[in-house]
């Protein structure tokens, strides 16, 4: 028994409305159509790959930065309007935001 059928016990006289039976669907994230940098930094002594000029909103900016850290398997975080992840993976984050339709340029090195 689903939580449908469960409802639809529990509350036998409510007939749900059109609207409800949808659940809203995601389109993605925004694509900007700027060029998106790839930098290389050492921070500390450690290697650290930024990318700026995402100018999406916060929600899908956030959401960029968590897709990136999933895709690749490391650590980053989010900062001044900049992705900053963990080592060095500009080809794969460049492949990557190219494959979802971004122009990306390589900077530094």
């Amino acid at each position: 028994m689903d939580l449908q059928d469960q409802l639809k016990n529990l509350f036998p006289d409510h007939a749900p409305s059109e609207d409800s039976q949808e659940a809203p669907k995601d389109e993605g994230l925004w694509i900007p159509d700027d060029v998106v940098e790839c930098h290389f930094e050492k921070r500390k002594g450690k290697p650290n790959t930024i990318i700026k000029g995402y100018t999406g909103n916060d929600d899908d900016f956030k959401q960029l930065a968590k897709d990136i850290k999933r895709h690749l398997g490391v650590g980053g975080s989010t900062k001044n309007d900049e992705i900053i992840i963990q080592g060095d993976f500009r080809d794969k984050i460049m492949k990557y935001l190219e494959d979802m339709g971004m122009k990306v340029k390589r900077v530094g090195g």
